[in-house]
């Protein structure tokens, strides 16, 4: 890989060097590098660019690297992996991918994550979209993730979009069986003209399921962000969604709750909040001698943490 690969790299799964473990690295549409173990096997499928990822059950303590980069300008990708994780286990899966466009095309990648997650098993999900390059060309991104929790079964997911992505539609939707729990904490920053928009949506479907959403976004220029976030519980189950942002400049945030009940014991609490940056936060940063511009960095990094 060049510099500008290894960059990518980095920045969105925080590899200098290969990972321990099972990975798969798909660089400009090719798949650059892979690695199974005994216990996690990674398949590229026939009909259609994409892999499956097969965790046998009882897996414990392993992970999984998939990070996708492109810097190829004009270069417009769909793939879809499709993850089977047998029951009773306990992973971590590093996805993301990275866009560095210096040409006059657009570059794209839109991608299918689905989850199939067997009974009693924990997953944490990481995925990083990052963007950057002198072109005059778009950076694209366009990520799907389809889950399916069995009962008593547990997924946590880290998704960030931090800066570069110039247009994005972001789909999350998960059904949950008995027992089971999602967590989601989704992150946005926008600048310029960006458009973002996020849709997340949990269907609580057993008895004693659960879910925990919290969307965080940041649009600062003249960009757009429009999220919207909601839960159906249709058992008797609990669901929180929050939906916290800081505009700045001229930026425009849409912010839309939607929660529906057909069980007399669902519980479900959305709360959401829009706002500037306090200006008593700023003056007190500054008065510790940073500038205006450093202090508002500093407030968008800590809320985006």
């Amino acid at each position: 890989m060049d510099a500008i690969q290894k960059n990518l790299l980095k920045e969105v799964a925080a590899l200098d060097a290969l990972p321990v473990g099972a990975y798969n690295i798909r660089s400009n549409g090719q798949s650059a590098a892979r690695n199974t173990t005994a216990s996690i096997d990674i398949v590229t499928k026939e009909d259609k660019q994409g892999i499956d990822i097969i965790i046998k059950p009882g897996t414990k303590n392993q992970s999984v690297h998939i990070p996708v980069i492109i810097s190829q300008s004009g270069l417009k990708e769909m793939v879809y992996n499709d993850f089977f994780i047998g029951e009773d286990c306990d992973v971590t899966i590093i996805a993301g991918c990275g866009i560095s466009n210096c040409g006059g095309e657009d570059s794209r990648h839109d991608g299918v994550h689905s989850f199939y997650v067997g009974k009693g098993s924990r997953v944490k999900y990481v995925e990083k979209h990052y963007g950057e390059g002198t072109g005059r060309g778009k950076r694209l991104m366009n990520p799907t993730t389809v889950i399916e929790l069995s009962e008593n079964s547990v997924m946590e997911l880290e998704t960030s979009q931090i800066g570069g992505i110039d247009d994005t539609l972001r789909v999350t939707s998960a059904k949950l069986a008995a027992g089971a729990c999602v967590i989601i904490h989704d992150k946005i920053l926008t600048e310029g003209d960006q458009k973002a928009k996020a849709e997340l949506r949990v269907e609580l479907n057993g008895d004693g399921s659960s879910c925990d959403m919290i969307s965080r976004g940041v649009a600062k220029g003249s960009s757009y962000q429009e999220v919207v976030i909601g839960i159906d519980g249709n058992a008797a189950c609990s669901g929180h969604a929050e939906c916290d942002s800081i505009i700045m400049d001229q930026g425009v945030i849409v912010a839309t709750p939607q929660l529906k009940a057909t069980n007399v014991d669902a519980a479900l609490i959305h709360e959401a909040a829009i706002g500037k940056i306090a200006g008593e936060q700023l003056m007190k940063l500054m008065t510790m001698g940073l500038s205006e511009k450093e202090a508002e960095e500093m407030i968008i990094r800590g809320f985006l943490q």
